[in-house]
């Protein structure tokens, strides 16, 4: 025998001889069943992580369609029907909401903050762009949290529930998802203009102007004290701010001397030449 054929079959017969790993595994350790509790406690995290990804996704869906029929009122001659049916939808997504909540229910919203904070945003821009249409102003906070109550009954199956008669959830947006929901509207706001002036209203830009001009220089006061994504969308509300400002700089100016059923024609190409690639959804 050579002396490699040796050395493998000594190997062979040392892995053969020592004790195999789970021989040495006492099932009934409290190592064991300690790591086995935290296994399923990781589990039930993970699994209701993934179901709140599932519903913020459903969230935003719902938000950006009733965003997109929000944008037909300015070529609609009945706005209430509009922002009727946005109402609707806007319920709708509320409810979506209200299963968030009772997700969280009992647990640290910041572990799972990051699986509903973009849906959270969208529903903020949608809402607030909603409230712009009909009342001309910002909503605050306090008025999109006060619309997030909800009912709900208990079961009487649920042995910590010592009443079966229905309970109040709340969900309370925190202010970096407000910011982030209104530095979003400023994009919808923007693309608000220019649908106005293709359809020859000439007051809708200059009331636009002064309000983005306005929020502009709440953010600017924030600057980069507040959160990290705050400031990092500053950059696209500014450009929001002046394609509006160009806009309404055109319509002052040369106002006179393009015809109306050529300005929506002007007044796309100009946005198209200093749109970003992604400037699609703010």
């Amino acid at each position: 025998m050579s002396k490699r054929e040796d050395e493998g079959c000594h190997r062979k017969r040392k892995t053969e001889a020592g004790p195999k790993s789970e021989d040495c595994v006492n099932p009934n350790s409290a190592v064991i069943a300690a790591f086995k509790v935290f296994q399923q406690e990781l589990d039930t995290k993970h699994d209701k992580y993934e179901r709140l990804v599932k519903i913020s996704r459903d969230i935003t869906i719902e938000s950006k369609r009733t965003i997109f029929l929000l944008h037909r009122v300015t070529s609609v001659p009945d706005v209430e029907e509009i922002l009727n049916e946005a109402d609707v939808k806007l319920d709708s997504v509320r409810q979506k909401i209200g299963q968030i909540a009772e997700e969280l229910k009992g647990e640290d919203l910041h572990q799972f903050h990051r699986a509903f904070t973009p849906g959270i945003q969208e529903y903020v821009e949608a809402v607030s762009f909603h409230h712009f249409i009909k009342h001309r102003s910002l909503i605050s906070l306090e008025e999109i949290n006060a619309r997030l109550v909800f009912m709900r009954e208990n079961n009487k199956g649920e042995a910590e529930v010592a009443w079966t008669g229905p309970s109040v959830l709340t969900f309370h947006i925190t202010p970096t998802d407000y910011l982030l929901g209104v530095a979003d509207l400023t994009g919808e706001l923007m693309r608000m203009c220019i649908s106005s002036v293709g359809n020859g209203d000439i007051d809708t830009p200059f009331q636009l102007s002064g309000f983005l001009r306005e929020i502009h220089d709440g953010f600017s006061y924030i600057g980069n004290t507040g959160p990290y994504e705050v400031s990092k969308k500053l950059h696209t509300l500014r450009q929001s701010l002046g394609k509006v400002e160009d806009a309404c700089y055109t319509l002052r100016v040369r106002g006179s001397e393009i015809p109306k059923h050529m300005l929506a024609d002007v007044f796309t190409s100009r946005a198209a030449a200093h749109l970003d690639p992604d400037d699609t959804m703010v």
